[in-house]
């Protein structure tokens, strides 16, 4: 795990885990400056809601074909070719 990695992530999914806050704390002491800044940024990002601590479901979930079928197709596309 690097801060980027963490960083991007955040920035990507608008999640940071527990685990990744505490791992961000317990290695602060080793960051270098660029590190500290983006560390900073994510904080602010957190503080303004922009980031919400939380967890991130597995991409394979979000494309499982019972959840397509049984729930996210009722509602979509196929829910008005019945009429």
């Amino acid at each position: 795990m690097t801060v980027g990695e963490i960083v991007l992530e955040s920035l990507s999914t608008g999640v940071i885990t527990e685990h990744e806050v505490s791992w961000l704390t317990a290695q602060q002491a080793s960051f270098n400056r660029p590190e500290e800044a983006a560390v900073l940024r994510l904080g602010r990002l957190m503080d303004e809601g922009t980031i919400q601590l939380g967890c991130r479901l597995p991409a394979a979930m979000n494309h499982h074909q019972h959840v397509r079928k049984d729930w996210i197709e009722p509602l979509g596309r196929r829910r008005h070719r019945r009429s």
